[in-house]
């Protein structure tokens, strides 16, 4: 090839290169070997991506138009830099001409002579700004994560395997790291609980992308007993395939460590039992003088019946035994009903813990007022029972629901004593309304003020010249504690209505 030849094919590729280095969307730069890194030659793009036309940038130092925190990355080898086959890659900022710094990924090579001295530095760069933000959106969604009180996991689709635990997760597992072989899901929940309710969260996560609710978790045996969780919130996250239809990649599942919200309740619950055993004393208390109005009627009995045996028994010239066996009979039937008496002043008031039993509500209603004959009695009042017999079952603490019926009957009672009715019915109805038992205690002795009927509820509220006022307001917290609602109507002149309605069969 002659002299002539080779020129010109020099020529021809230099001017490719020129052409290519003109119309390039990088930035294509040559620079200094020194520390400043005085611009040789850039091509045009720099005034897309930086503002600056070519003439206003050769011969001046690209060093200070880095951002200072990322200068000094390719001298120190910092994290944002790789190496590979002499060649740097660098993730640093460089400032715009309008003042605001833009995201580069910057490429270079440095050019040796023969000597292997420096002699310059070639650079191409790219703006990433928009990935660098996601990235730094990424790890600051990481790092909010990692901090969360809320235990986060990740789990996959496909084999439902958790993928990832965040500090507080791992914590609550008490793990130091998510085990190699990765912890089912189904795991940490009893059967029934997958079954009947994670499966169909997933579900419906798949298909609407978010799942809320309450299932209480399943931790290891190894784990203190006392502590609880409970899955809170489901995410599904979706990815699209060739035919864009949505795919479910993975699940986010946010859980709470609820062991303090336990303990916290577990608390509230021996307060309330506390004050609702308070409250069957004081009622006690207030019916002291019917109790032993109620007792001495068996017990006077039996005087009466062991001095006529004995009158009998020195007047009597016929057999002693038949008036002996006749006496110790009635004797017997009179100390069986003081003993009943006294059952059911026992059963009202010693101190039970927190027990939720299936049983019948009509039968209750007939316990209570069975205990209050003898109020009832004193003071006029007969009770109306219209009790359904298809009412079921409540599952709920027997002697707390005993309680509000006593006082609700109890109030109904007293409600006559600023009347002079001569008849002073106090009617008990049960009947079914949907899927709650619904329980109403009616009188006719004039009612409630429109005013009163707000505050009946709150405590220390009361129109008696005895008591706390405290009856009402433990009756609605029971009744609630029971999933249940309490109310009172009434028309402030004919009577009042205090109605209870408690899920049938309710386990809360």
């Amino acid at each position: 090839m002659s002299d002539e030849s080779e020129l010109l094919r020099c020529t021809t590729e230099a001017a490719r290169y020129r052409q290519m280095f003109e119309h390039s969307t990088d930035m294509l730069s040559r620079h200094t070997a020194s520390p400043e890194w005085v611009y040789i030659d850039v091509n045009p793009a720099c005034e897309k991506l930086l503002g600056y036309k070519p003439e206003e940038l050769i011969g001046k130092s690209s060093y200070l138009q880095i951002h200072p925190e990322d200068a000094d990355n390719l001298k120190e080898r910092n994290k944002s830099v790789i190496y590979r086959q002499g060649i740097y890659t660098n993730i640093h900022r460089m400032k715009h001409k309008d003042g605001y710094y833009v995201w580069f990924e910057t490429t270079s090579r440095t050019i040796r002579n023969e000597e292997g001295i420096p002699i310059e530095i070639i650079c191409v760069s790219r703006d990433v700004s928009e990935r660098e933000i996601a990235e730094q959106a990424t790890r600051r969604l990481a790092r909010v994560v990692e901090a969360s009180s809320d235990m986060i996991m990740f789990c996959n689709h496909a084999d439902q395997k958790i993928t990832y635990m965040n500090e507080s997760c791992l914590s609550t597992f008490e793990l130091e790291e998510l085990p190699e072989t990765s912890i089912a899901l189904k795991k940490l929940f009893s059967a029934k609980d997958y079954s009947e309710a994670i499966k169909p969260a997933l579900d419906t996560a798949a298909q609407s992308g978010k799942w809320l609710g309450k299932v209480q978790m399943q931790l290891p045996e190894q784990i203190n007993e006392k502590k609880h969780a409970e899955i809170r919130e489901i995410i599904g996250h979706h990815s699209r395939n060739k035919s864009d239809a949505p795919l479910v990649e993975y699940y986010t599942l946010i859980a709470r460590d609820i062991t303090e919200e336990k303990l916290a309740q577990e608390k509230a619950n021996i307060q309330q039992q506390e004050i609702t055993h308070m409250s069957r004393y004081l009622s006690v208390g207030e019916m002291a003088t019917g109790l032993a109005h109620e007792l001495n009627q068996p017990l006077a009995a039996i005087i009466n019946y062991c001095r006529g045996t004995k009158r009998r028994l020195r007047d009597s010239n016929t057999d002693n035994n038949e008036i002996v066996s006749e006496a110790m009979e009635l004797i017997t039937k009179q100390a069986k009903r003081a003993s009943e008496i006294i059952k059911r002043l026992r059963s009202f008031v010693r101190k039970n813990e927190y027990k939720q039993t299936s049983f019948s509500i009509n039968k209750s209603c007939q316990n209570v007022c069975d205990f209050l004959a003898q109020e009832a009695k004193n003071n006029g009042i007969s009770f109306e029972y219209n009790l359904s017999k298809n009412t079921p079952n409540l599952y709920a603490d027997k002697i707390q629901i005993e309680q509000v019926l006593l006082n609700l009957i109890r109030n109904a009672i007293e409600a006559y004593s600023h009347t002079h009715r001569a008849l002073r019915p106090v009617a008990v109805t049960t009947e079914i309304c949907n899927e709650y038992i619904q329980i109403t205690v009616t009188d006719t002795a004039g009612g409630i003020p429109e005013a009163e009927i707000q505050t009946v509820f709150e405590p220390f509220q009361t129109s008696k010249s005895y008591g706390l006022g405290m009856g009402l307001p433990i009756s609605r917290t029971i009744i609630e504690n029971h999933s249940g609602q309490i109310w009172v109507e009434s028309d402030g002149v004919t009577g009042t209505e205090f109605k209870i309605r408690l899920p049938v069969e309710a386990r809360s």
